[in-house]
């Protein structure tokens, strides 16, 4: 060997011993392919020769394994070239499948052809996933050309057909010895028959096809060749033929041979008439087509059953429920029961996902068990979900029948590598009559009513309510709008005032959000700012609502006579905006665009938001407070935080909850709730916090506040929300 300029082997051995180890490793997966596929095919190549015949096919596979971009074209070609080498038996499909899972990686491995200096290997997880790829193409290229094929064929049988037919006429009117040798010539079976149905006669391979010629026994008729899976209108369209009311039909036809076993046939069947134009014989041309009914059946089970469970998948299911749905199934009532298992996450997570697909095939077999009738199918939809339809006129009762049976069915750890894993589920069951709802609803409300199992706690189940899926719907509809409707103005903003006790005067006023929805007018926020708070559009809505307010308090304070004492604005902060680290530098531009002194802004942080944070999310709250804004604890008393834990908060107003103060509305006055606002009052006030009161609604609650020292309220004894130019017209109560 020579060396190239480093010392080592020159580029272009190193290229052809790359190529010729390349080419070794294409034959040793050419021939383990072959060992595993030659059994199972119709050719009649022997082993070697099939194999020589895989040795390129399997180099394109090679090749697609490692391509870049990767492109699954080639496993398709694939594919089409297997049939043509004859791999057309039934078992052909899996047995390449199997060999390409299970030995192209392996033999073939894109990370020793693609690792170099300036290349990175192919991971295995990527090589596993491209080489799955690589099957479904094939396979898909496979099913093409084996259909493409038996079209082909059935059109050349067709022709045939047509061509005996013809033949057979002919020979019937000018020549007995020519029809003979047409009849006898033929590859495919033909028969002709009475109109009565009798057999007449039959050629060599009709009788081949049905296991010999003893089966056409004399006397046999073709009314005898009855079977539980012929089509509908089968035996009404023979009669048609043999009245003379039609002249031909043709049908895919199963029949029993002697031995019990079942032949599949394209039958062709033609009204054969006399000169003058009588009926006068049946033709019959029949095509074997079992080895293609049973490809057509695997494939047909394989796309409509979940490969992990053997259960019915969705493809299936829907199937069955659009039926139903339609009323062809002849079913009065259905149900449908939807099964959430819960926390199956956790599993996959703590245990991989090897544990969780066992846990999964136990699950399903428990659920198989709990069917109890042929009219109760169970499917596997993905993941952990499962879908059960139930039908009859006791649809309703069945299916909550079938809940519980599943419930109980999960009740038993399920037992998983030696851990005993406890199983729960949520179940939502939805029933109706059949033919009067769509797919679409039904499996609506079923999803919605298992959420609203798991919201309860899940291992239960739950009947569909409309009132409840109305409320899912009309909340998810407000969610989607919700982008929308900041985008085109449609939120707007009332103040409340907020009182001084003392003297009744007006101090600022606390800003709330309402959104005037073009279908259902006007929304408050415990209508929307949940949802908001759930997308995160609370962030860029409660920026809008800050902007909004501070600009509404430079027009109050410059429409005010003297600025001595200028009115306040309180805006509310969320979790969301609370833990949003552009909060502090947002609330400084809006002041600062809004000309406002940060005196005259209070943000209000509920207490609930507040209990047991950490001192890096109190943080911006006092950068804040540092600034000039003053912070009110909002809902207080609500909560369940240590009085003490107010020393630590950089707050400086109480919001009292209205909770503590409805005794006061009216005479008597309730004296515990005397004592208890009386002590808070106190207390924040040796801490040198404010007290301000929500929900004050008659005149005897307002005096007994103003003398337990509260400082300011608001509620609808003085004001109901309202627009910012009402602030200075108010006819307040005088608190005098």
């Amino acid at each position: 060997m020579t060396s190239g300029p480093g010392g080592g082997p020159r580029p272009e051995e190193s290229t052809a011993e790359s190529a010729a180890a390349e080419e070794a490793r294409v034959r040793r997966f050419a021939e383990v392919w072959s060992r595993a596929v030659h059994p199972v095919t119709a050719t009649a190549m022997t082993p070697a020769e099939f194999e020589e015949r895989l040795v390129p096919l399997a180099a394109r596979l090679s090749a697609a394994l490692r391509s870049e971009p990767f492109d699954t074209a080639p496993a398709y070609e694939v594919g089409a070239a297997l049939v043509d080498v004859q791999c057309t038996e039934p078992e052909a499909l899996p047995a390449i499948l199997g060999a390409i899972d299970s030995h192209l990686v392996p033999y073939c491995p894109p990370a020793a052809a693609t690792a170099g200096p300036m290349t990175e290997p192919m991971a295995e997880d990527e090589a596993r996933a491209r080489c799955t790829r690589l099957q479904h193409a094939l396979a898909a290229g496979f099913v093409r050309e084996l259909r493409e094929r038996e079209r082909d064929q059935h059109e050349a049988v067709s022709r045939a057909a047509e061509a005996a037919r013809t033949a057979a006429e002919r020979a019937l009117h000018a020549s007995e010895a020519k029809f003979q040798a047409v009849f006898e010539g033929a590859v495919i079976g033909v028969g002709i028959c009475g109109l009565d149905g009798e057999i007449l006669v039959v050629n060599d391979a009709m009788a081949r096809m049905f296991g010999g010629m003893d089966f056409f026994r004399p006397g046999r008729n073709v009314n005898e060749f009855v079977h539980p899976d012929d089509a509908p209108g089968v035996h009404e369209t023979y009669r048609e033929l043999v009245t003379g009311r039609r002249d031909h039909f043709r049908i895919e036809k199963p029949h029993y041979r002697d031995d019990g076993s079942v032949l599949w046939t394209n039958l062709t069947v033609t009204l054969l008439r006399d000169s003058a134009g009588a009926p006068q014989y049946q033709l019959t041309l029949a095509e074997d087509v079992t080895e293609h009914r049973l490809l057509r059946e695997r494939l047909r089970y394989e796309a409509t059953h979940d490969e992990l469970t053997g259960l019915p998948n969705r493809t299936l299911f829907l199937e069955r429920l659009d039926k139903v749905l339609a009323g062809e199934a002849g079913a009065e009532r259905f149900g449908v029961c939807y099964l959430d298992l819960d926390g199956f996450k956790s599993v996959n997570d703590s245990l991989g996902h090897i544990a969780g697909d066992r846990l999964l095939k136990a699950v399903a077999d428990r659920l198989q068990d709990c069917a109890a009738s042929p009219d109760e199918l169970i499917a596997r939809v993905g993941g952990d979900e499962f879908l059960a339809l139930v039908t009859g006129p006791t649809a309703q009762q069945d299916g909550t029948a079938l809940a519980r049976r599943m419930l109980a069915a999960l009740e038993e750890p399920v037992r998983v590598d030696g851990r005993e894993l406890l199983v729960r589920a949520s179940i939502g069951v939805v029933d109706g009559p059949a033919g009067e709802i769509g797919r679409a609803e039904v499996l609506r409300s079923a999803d919605i009513t298992m959420y609203r199992a798991k919201a309860a706690g899940g291992n239960r189940y739950e009947l569909a309510d409309a009132d409840s899926n109305a409320r899912v719907i009309a909340r998810h509809s407000l969610t989607n709008g919700l982008p929308a409707a900041l985008e085109r103005g449609e939120f707007f903003i009332e103040y409340q005032p907020l009182v001084r006790l003392a003297d009744g005067t007006v101090r600022g006023a606390e800003a709330l959000v309402r959104w005037l929805h073009p279908k259902h007018g006007v929304l408050g926020p415990d209508q929307f700012i949940p949802l908001a708070e759930d997308t995160g559009l609370i962030v860029p809505l409660g920026r809008w609502v800050l902007e909004q307010a501070a600009r509404q308090a430079r027009d109050w304070q410059d429409a005010a006579e003297d600025d001595t004492d200028p009115l306040r604005v309180n805006v509310n902060l969320s979790p969301c905006q609370l833990s949003h680290p552009s909060l502090v530098s947002d609330t400084v531009a809006v002041l600062e665009n809004a000309g406002l002194c940060p005196s005259a802004l209070c943000l209000e942080v509920t207490e609930n938001d507040l209990i047991g944070v950490d001192e890096d999310a109190l943080r911006p709250l006092r950068q804040l407070a540092d600034l000039g804004v003053d912070i009110a604890l909002d809902d207080f008393g609500t909560g369940y935080s240590n009085l003490s834990y107010l020393r630590r908060l950089p707050v400086s107003t109480l919001k009292l909850d209205r909770s503590f103060t409805r005794g006061m509305q009216r005479a008597p006055i309730d004296p515990v709730d005397v004592k208890i606002v009386e002590g808070i009052v106190s207390l924040a006030h040796t801490l040198d916090l404010a007290v301000t009161v929500e929900g004050v609604e008659t005149a005897v609650q307002a005096e007994c506040l103003r003398g337990l020292g509260c400082d300011t309220a608001q509620g609808w004894y003085y004001a109901r929300p309202g627009p910012p130019e009402r602030l200075h017209t108010l006819a307040l109560a005088d608190a005098s």
